[in-house]
């Protein structure tokens, strides 16, 4: 929450870089936002701070992607598999289970705040913001 606050604050934060493989942040990396006036944040949990970020007045938007569940599977499927995350018959078997727990992962994630909505209205919505915006550049 406090990355965020600084990055809407002074356009630059330490952002934390994860390794998906090893399961943990593993180290920060300077990020800046170079002068935009928005950035998005996203991720899994970025449901769980919408609310948070709604009551300091943070937040433009807050969307979970809704996508066809056998496409959002082969796509995972396909990127663990070319990045060698874990042993071939794990990635399926995790692809599985989260394509029979994507539906209610949906309803939390609206359940916190976010609006569920497809990739072309998200990115819709982020072009009227930016048209909208004094400083946004086309």
């Amino acid at each position: 929450m406090e990355t965020i606050a600084r990055l809407a604050r002074d356009g630059k934060a330490e952002v934390p870089v994860y390794a998906i493989g090893a399961d943990r942040r593993v180290s920060t990396r300077p990020f800046d936002v170079a002068g935009s006036p928005l950035f998005i944040a996203e991720g899994i949990f970025a449901a769980e701070i919408v609310e948070e970020c709604r009551r300091r007045g943070l937040v433009a938007g807050a969307y979970a992607l809704r996508r066809p569940r056998g496409a959002t599977f082969v796509r995972r499927l396909a990127r663990d598999l070319s990045e060698q995350r874990k042993a071939p018959r794990l990635l399926i078997q995790r692809g599985i289970t989260l394509l029979r727990t994507e539906p209610a992962v949906l309803r939390r994630q609206t359940g916190l705040g976010a609006e569920a909505a497809r990739a072309r209205q998200v990115l819709r919505r982020v072009a009227g913001l930016l048209a909208g915006h004094p400083h946004a550049h086309p």
